[in-house]
């Protein structure tokens, strides 16, 4: 089998595997858990085959595979990978089988629905990483959409609906814009090549030399989008919404992936296609990233429920993220790249453990816990770790990314001020302050509340599905190497794109 024709097989098989379930009895709730699982873990390997035959000292787009889709229109189906999009498609890949294994007991109704739309989800993820046209992109873009909805107002919380709506309207709000931006692209290529086109490989020649008071809007039509979805301050208010009442695996897919959408559609599509206006954009848009990190960190301090305070830290390490994109250089984009991994991992993690208290329990309320480390000690060790990777202690994958993004930021020819920088290491000392004040309440001190006094600590199986997580963080923290060669001809490649007609020293 070829390794193109392994992509596009891997793109489809979940969709595939959702299809299929529908005819399954929806009794038999177990043999409907393994199906899914085992669609999710082949997913997972052909993955691993693409990462094994990946060429790392290539920077271009492997394993391309296109078919003109309509012909009229000359859009076509165009799937491909570069460095950056095959460590997000890996950690789409590695999360979702994991996801289903946490839920095996969580989800108790509407098992094969639940199954279908988390299977339905993984492809419109992957879809959304590999596609090289602008018009696939946006329907899985779309398609993912709506698994999420019902994963939300299904399985979610009392205010599951509100959530639900909130989560979708947004986004559908941004995505129309980018539609017209596609749209106002596709024609404005086809004065400079003779055709339409939403070939993401013709328009990267294309894009550049769009006049800057074009590129300016098309820019912020793309932006507002991807804004949104990571989502960049002040746009962050369905986050923690959709977080809080989502079922834990929903959380997870949520912070682990789906966020990771926006800050990949600002590498893929902004910086390359619109150079000007993302240099001309850089500092204001960096300052909205620092506002983030700052104000993210600040409002989870206050937080009285877990699951709410690990939600605005996602506004803040993401906040990072947008920060090491609009910096620009070689150092902050890999960061960017690896914090995109390492926030997927930690605060993966974090929402599994959360899920984890909550099924015994049934709060999620700091004030309701204390005390529990001798009665669930295996519990309190994981917390600590995640809570750890979280904040970026050294040793750990999060020390690594934010590293690179501050080292970046404070060398940019972009920003060319350390003030971004500056305030941007506060929110590390903000994280530490809030993580670790919320392990101390939950973990130390008197048991005050008895119903802690009965509590079972991690079974076997969620220590099953944190352990790779853990593998991970530690293997990023001590030897990223593994990770950063992976994207670091890709990003070398989009830095250079940026810069071409530019009067900028690339750094």
């Amino acid at each position: 089998m070829e390794s193109n024709t392994i992509l596009t097989i891997l793109l489809f098989i979940p969709v595939l595997g959702a299809i299929l379930l529908l005819f399954f009895n929806k009794k038999n709730e177990n043999l409907i858990r393994y199906f899914g699982l085992t669609v999710s873990v082949i997913v997972f390997i052909l993955s691993l085959i693409l990462y094994f035959n990946f060429n790392v000292e290539n920077g271009d787009f492997q394993f391309l595979y296109k078919f003109k889709w309509i012909s009229n229109l000359n859009i076509s189906f165009f799937v491909g990978l570069d460095g950056m999009s095959m460590l997000l498609l890996l950690l789409t890949t590695f999360i979702t089988p994991l996801t289903l294994i946490s839920s095996w007991s969580s989800i108790k109704k509407n098992v094969k629905e639940f199954t279908f739309f988390m299977l339905l989800l993984e492809t419109g993820i992957i879809g959304v990483f590999i596609s090289l046209d602008l018009f696939l992109f946006y329907i899985f873009w779309e398609l993912m959409l709506i698994p999420m909805y019902f994963i939300i107002g299904i399985w979610g919380g009392k205010k599951r609906i509100y959530a639900s709506i909130k989560f979708f309207i947004y986004t559908m709000a941004g995505s129309l814009l980018m539609l017209v931006a596609i749209i106002w692209l596709a024609i404005y290529a086809s004065t400079s090549l003779g055709h339409l086109s939403t070939d993401i490989i013709e328009l990267y020649k294309v894009g550049p030399a769009i006049p800057e008071s074009i590129q300016l809007y098309m820019f912020l039509a793309f932006a507002l989008s991807f804004a949104i979805k990571i989502p960049l301050f002040p746009f962050h208010t369905w986050l923690p919404d959709a977080h809080t009442e989502a079922p834990t695996a929903g959380s997870v897919i949520l912070a682990a992936v789906l966020l990771k959408m926006g800050t990949y559609g600002l590498i893929r599509f902004n910086l390359p296609l619109f150079p000007q206006a993302s240099i001309y954009f850089a500092p204001f848009i960096s300052v909205l990233a620092v506002i983030g990190i700052i104000y993210g960190a600040l409002v989870a301090m206050v937080q009285k429920d877990m699951k709410r305070l690990v939600a605005y830290s996602s506004v803040a390490h993401l906040g990072f993220v947008v920060l090491g994109i609009f910096a620009m250089t070689t150092e902050s984009l890999q960061g960017a790249i690896i914090q995109m991994v390492n926030h997927g991992l930690s605060t993966g993690a974090l929402f599994l453990l959360v899920g984890i208290i909550y099924e015994r329990t049934h709060t999620r309320e700091i004030s309701d816990y204390g005390g529990i480390a001798k009665i669930v000690p295996i519990f309190s060790f994981a917390l600590l770790f995640a809570s750890l990777s979280s904040i970026g202690l050294p040793g750990l994958n999060g020390f690594v990314g934010e590293f690179l993004i501050l080292l970046g930021s404070f060398k940019s020819p972009v920003l060319n001020s350390w003030i971004y920088t500056v305030f941007a290491t506060s929110g590390i000392i903000f994280a530490a302050i809030y993580m670790l004040w919320m392990y101390q309440r939950i973990v130390f001190g008197k048991v005050t509340n008895p119903a802690l006094e009965g509590l079972k600590d991690m079974n076997k199986r969620e220590m099953f599905v944190l352990t790779p997580i853990f593998i991970f963080i530690v293997w990023i923290g001590i030897y990223p190497s593994t990770f950063l060669n992976v994207s670091q001809k890709s990003t070398q490649k989009v830095i250079e794109q940026v810069f071409y007609h530019q009067n900028v020293t690339i750094k």
